[in-house]
């Protein structure tokens, strides 16, 4: 998969050093999504079973053992990821992951 912006993931790792502790898990991801070839949701469920499926495409990733909130785009034909949203739970909770 070719993930759209690895600068999401950094900008949130040099925002705040609370945040810091979130590192080792988005790199996981972002190594692991790197080596996927997701063409369905079901084939990204298969690997990542905590994932919340949304429709449109979006997708919401625990990260660090439920502590952070990944929201992405997929566009599964083009295999193309794009970041929409890296945070707590609490700020989670203030979007709206369908138009973020």
């Amino acid at each position: 998969m070719r993930i759209i912006a690895r600068s999401a993931i950094n900008e949130f790792l040099n925002s705040r050093s609370p945040y810091k502790d979130s590192k080792e898990s988005l790199e996981a991801w972002y190594q692991h999504t790197l080596k996927a070839d997701w063409s369905t949701p079901a084939e990204l469920k298969s690997q990542f079973k905590n994932a919340s499926v949304l429709r449109d495409g979006r997708v919401v990733f625990n990260i660090a053992g439920n502590k952070y909130r990944l929201v992405v785009w997929i566009n599964y034909a083009y295999r193309v990821v794009y970041i929409r949203f890296i945070g707590t739970h609490e700020q989670y909770d203030s979007i709206d992951v369908q138009t973020i």
